[in-house]
């Protein structure tokens, strides 16, 4: 059969491959629109998504549920976190938003995001140049090598206006990057100092276990003990940020969209071409009939075309979704796809070239034998 099938599909090698660039088209869209949405939804989590695996537990505004906008706590409330059982230390984390002037006359939005000497946590991460020691002198920050050219060409010894005070680049990071502000790292004082913060006020806890400890438990333990906060992992943290930011925008409602137009143009396309092609071969398949060959047997002779074209069509659109997901990757795009996300790629790729199908099997299952006889 699958002889047939290879001959079936170089007989009109136009149709084939009209059917074949329907597929690569659809799944490559697909595959676009899936990568800018992990790139922006890793944008929206940045800063938890970064503390995963590296700090315990989140402590943060009980009525808070975005990690880009953290209420003020109390800087006493790090030692009532740290006399929790199970917890090994606390850490203090500041965000203050400040805008950034250069000397060519550009501004930005930045976060500043101060953490504690000398661990940092929930400081830098990626450091392309330099290292977080860097940032311990008077005035200095660190810029995402990708947010150069919001920041005017910003690169290590740039000197700049943050907050209204000067400030210098010490440090580069590669991809560490927030969701509606550039971030900037430096230490706690410093961003306070630099985003007007009052010195008894930090914008989260950073929670270090004791070994053995169960972070289910001592989150328990938090939220039970302590008013006014709420302790959260930062895989939890991250995925309510997530949802947080998708449900008051129409990043979803637009990604989705695209997908779904994607899917339906690939079915039209692919639908369309193999209906023309069986057309075109009406007296072929007439003849199969004719000689004995059951509508299974045809049935299954088309599907094995298309799970020809889906396989083929599935290695090319993972090159070009390669091609794709490195060119971007240049301008500061980054996102990975998942080997859960490439298998739901090739199921798609299989139903849209099985359920183009449909029309030429419910022609071919109707035709009569004698077909073949008639001129």
């Amino acid at each position: 059969m699958l002889k047939n099938a290879l001959r079936f599909l170089l007989y009109d090698k136009p149709k084939s491959f009209g059917a074949l660039f329907g597929i690569i088209i659809s799944i490559f869209l697909i595959g676009q629109q899936v990568g800018i949405f992990l790139f922006l939804t890793g944008l929206m989590a940045g800063l938890p998504n970064s503390t995963k695996g590296k700090v315990g537990l989140w402590v943060i505004n009980s009525a808070t549920t975005n990690a880009n906008s953290l209420g003020l706590l109390d800087s006493r409330l790090q030692r009532e976190v740290e006399s929790i059982p199970g917890v090994a230390r606390a850490y203090p984390l500041v965000l203050a938003a400040a805008e950034a002037k250069f000397e060519n006359g550009k501004t930005s939005a930045a976060v500043i995001v101060g953490s504690q000497y000398p661990e940092f946590k929930g400081g830098p991460w990626n450091m392309s140049k330099g290292n977080a020691l860097d940032i311990m002198p008077e005035g200095t920050f660190t810029c995402d090598e990708f947010d150069q050219k919001a920041l005017g060409g910003a690169t290590l010894g740039t000197n700049f206006e943050l907050g209204g005070k000067k400030a210098s680049i010490a440090a580069q990071t590669r991809g560490a990057r927030g969701f509606g502000g550039v971030y900037m790292f430096s230490t706690v004082e410093r961003a306070r100092a630099y985003g007007r913060i009052s010195s008894d006020k930090v914008s989260a806890i950073l929670v270090d276990l004791e070994p053995g400890a169960d972070t289910a438990v001592v989150r328990d333990r938090i939220n039970a003990s302590i008013f006014g906060v709420r302790a959260w992992k930062a895989e939890d943290l991250s995925s309510s940020t997530v949802s947080f930011v998708l449900s008051t925008s129409g990043i979803a409602i637009s990604t989705g969209t695209l997908i779904v137009f994607a899917i339906l143009s690939g079915l039209i396309i692919i639908g369309l071409t193999l209906y023309s092609a069986t057309i075109d071969r009406i007296r072929d398949y007439a003849t199969l009939k004719a000689i004995g060959s059951t509508n299974g047997f045809i049935t299954r002779l088309i599907l094995l075309q298309c799970v020809i074209l889906a396989l083929v069509g599935y290695v090319f659109s993972t090159i070009l979704l390669q091609g794709f997901k490195f060119g971007i990757s240049q301008g500061g795009v980054l996102f990975e796809y998942s080997p859960t996300i490439r298998f739901g790629f090739f199921v798609i790729t299989v139903v849209i070239s099985v359920f183009g199908a449909v029309f030429a099997i419910r022609r071919i299952t109707t035709l009569e034998p004698a077909t073949v006889f008639r001129g």
